[in-house]
């Protein structure tokens, strides 16, 4: 710590960039006094984010890198696990521990009884996955397939239409005049979106609105179809069909550009306008005036979100949101497209970062959602021994919450964490390593959701004793012996390795180089404007945009997209899309969090159960039982009831979240995803509390 006050040394502003999960990926302004962060701001050295960032990171931020939760100095656990019982150690005792504890584990019953458990909580290319992957994979650790947590489904949804040719950049939608969000709450977690939108409706375009929930966009919409929970597949169908038998495809395109349209059809036909209201819960007038727009339409941009991948037939709904773009010609010139997958654009090399020469391709695969089960099994071959926790809180935004709090509750495995605050994961840790944020270390960015890679160098030292997850892997891969270059390479050399510097856009330089004061956007090899089927080709293995797949038939009998709901056998079903208070579990800690969290509900399923709005109310299933302060809403429909995702345990009174209520066994048609909105809950008071005052 500065021996000064902040407020009594001069700030200086630095560039930076958001690392978190979300498709914007933000250039940042930092306000630095003395050696503490005191602002952080939107800046213009990205386009598309334009200066404008989410409240979340303005209000948030400063206190996740000096609040009170922040991890400054390594810890060994010395009470139960769970109890937030720590000492402070050394970073030479604390590597030590961890080296034992992975020894152990591999002389009992070999190296992949060692389990990585990260994911998605930096999104910079350095943090996010470089040497970690070097050093578990030269350990021979078990590998894990991540992506169906969230956004796995939605990522193999696109390219088995479209393979990994990236697709419509967000600034582009300006040019269309219909717009459909479906499934994606752009002010909360997609915002930059919106003032493309407004752009595009100054000029006439029209906005029509898909969701269970009428978010704040749905308020400004022409059209708001507020669809049931996992039927979006349906709706889609029910809209191609009846744009089929109005002669409204675009047969020359069809001809040209796609493939299995015929196979696809097929499917579709099955339902009938009536049916569709049917099924989905809509006004028929509704679904053929989007039928009615859609067939006029010069340009039509459809912005697909993660909402809809959460549901059992979550692959067929996005699959069949974006046929119909395909089906109607809408691809080859600009405002006609996809919004997704732009960030397919940046030229990166992640096989070269992560050494993916060093897999041995023996080592097992399990998937994320299968973690807590693995754990808990003793019997098996080769069990659990050892679990690394980093750019994760499993606890928080795993299925089956209890689960996962009793896979971590065993004595048996050894469990180091490594994060920036104390989370509920970290509690469980025998070992805990505090990691630098990014704003203390350099760091290259490729966005998910827009075409612009960034660079950022550190703004602050490190706080603390805290390390950047580069230089703490590479500490950990020296105690195993790892000297070798590619486990002990600098910060600029893994930005090298990151991207292709041979892209145009790099002009000669090493991503290493680039400026930290200016984004820099990637566009066509002979630098044009990304337009699917015109300066990009489809990537699939026949080169067109595939309405059936093969591959996808094969692994699981979904080649065209099929709803494939799941029996309900409890009144309500809970949605848990983004917060506006966090970001994912991000700033689970932060006092914007604090308190309980709300549920919000229709208000006629609220008058039955003779609730009212403040009420401290409990949801429950078998698998848990979570309270919450009631919201009573008219924004959501009749029978579902949405909580924001990411709370941590405190919110609750039972010690559990929303995430206790989730079924980790049901699982996605397509990518073996997690089926978050097919969780059905009962709710009542809780402990005849009433309104709060």
């Amino acid at each position: 710590m500065s021996s000064q006050h902040p407020e009594a040394e001069a700030s200086r502003i630095l560039p930076s960039v958001c690392p978190l999960d979300c498709p914007d990926t933000c250039s940042l302004s930092v306000e630095v006094t003395g050696d503490q962060i005191t602002a952080v701001r939107g800046s213009e050295a990205n386009p598309f984010t334009a200066g404008v960032v989410c409240n979340k990171v303005t209000r948030a931020y400063p206190d996740f890198v000096h609040g009170p939760a922040r991890l400054t100095h390594p810890l060994r656990r010395v009470g139960p696990r769970g109890s937030d019982e720590f000492e402070r150690i050394s970073w030479d005792a604390a590597l030590d521990l961890v080296a034992e504890g992975f020894t152990a584990a591999i002389n009992a019953h070999g190296p992949q009884s060692i389990l990585p458990l990260n994911y998605a909580g930096p999104h910079g290319e350095l943090a996010g996955g470089s040497l970690d992957r070097r050093f578990f994979y030269r350990l021979g650790a078990t590998r894990m397939n991540r992506g169906p947590l969230c956004g796995g489904v939605r990522s193999l949804a696109y390219e088995s239409l479209y393979g990994n040719a990236p697709g419509m950049p967000p600034e582009q939608a300006a040019h269309s005049d219909l717009i459909v969000v479906w499934g994606n709450n752009v002010t909360v977690s997609n915002l930059h979106l919106t003032r493309v939108v407004k752009a595009a409706r100054a000029k006439g375009a029209r906005l029509v609105v898909i969701d269970p929930k009428r978010i704040k966009l749905a308020q400004q919409a022409d059209l708001y179809l507020q669809v049931k929970p996992g039927t979006d597949v349906v709706l889609a169908h029910g809209i191609a069909a009846e744009l089929e038998r109005r002669g409204a495809f675009d047969n020359g395109f069809i001809a040209q550009w796609v493939q299995g349209a015929e196979a696809y059809m097929a499917e579709a036909r099955r339902y009938t306008i009536a049916e569709t209201a049917r099924i989905c819960g809509l006004d028929e007038g509704d679904i053929l005036q989007l039928a009615d727009w859609m067939q006029v339409a010069d340009r039509m941009a459809t912005s697909t979100g993660n909402g809809m991948e959460r549901g059992r037939s979550g692959g067929s709904g996005l699959r069949a949101a974006m046929a119909l773009n395909a089906l109607l010609g809408q691809h080859g010139r600009l405002g006609a497209g996809v919004v997704a997958k732009s960030g397919l654009a940046s030229p990166k090399t992640r096989a070269r970062l992560q050494g993916d020469h060093l897999i041995d391709p023996a080592t097992r695969v399990v998937n994320i959602l299968d973690v807590a089960r693995l754990m808990l099994d003793r019997d098996q071959p080769t069990p659990i021994d050892a679990v690394m926790i980093y750019n994760h809180n499993p606890i928080a935004t795993h299925p089956d919450q209890a689960r996962m709090i009793a896979a971590l509750s065993q004595p048996e495995i050894f469990t180091v964490g490594c994060d920036v605050v104390m989370t509920d994961s970290m509690a469980y840790c025998d070992v805990i390593l505090p990691a630098a944020t990014h704003f203390e270390h350099d760091e290259i960015f490729a966005a998910y959701g827009q075409n612009y890679v960034q660079r950022a160098a550190p703004v602050i030292a490190p706080v603390g004793e805290s390390l950047p997850n580069t230089e703490i892997f590479r500490r950990l891969a020296a105690r195993f012996g790892y000297t070798e270059a590619a486990h002990q390479a600098s910060d600029a050399q893994l930005m090298d390795d990151a991207m292709d510097a041979s892209h145009p856009q790099f002009e000669g330089r090493p991503p290493s180089q680039m400026p930290t004061d200016r984004a820099l956007e990637m566009q066509a090899q002979d630098g044009t404007a990304l337009i699917l089927c015109d300066t990009v080709q489809p990537d699939t293995q026949s080169g067109r945009i595939e309405l059936f797949s093969d591959a996808l038939q094969a692994e699981t009998g979904f080649g065209v997209p099929r709803f494939d709901p799941v029996p309900q056998d409890l009144p309500l079903v809970l949605i848990t899309p983004s917060s506006d208070k966090r970001i994912n579990a991000t700033f689970g800690s932060a006092p914007l969090s604090a308190g309980p969290e709300s549920i919000e509900v229709h208000p006629e399923d609220a008058a039955a159960r003779r609730l009212q709005d403040g009420d401290t109310v409990e949801v429950s299933n078998t698998r848990g039982s979570v309270t919450f302060r009631l919201k009573v809403s008219d924004a959501m429909q009749r029978g579902v009831v949405y909580a924001p995702k990411g709370t941590w345990r405190i919110s609750s009174a039972t010690g559990l979240t929303a995430n206790a209520l989730i079924p980790v066994e049901v699982r996605t048609d397509i990518g073996d995803g997690a089926c978050y909105n097919e969780t059905f809950v009962e709710l009542r008071a809780f402990a005849g509390l009433q309104a709060a005052e």
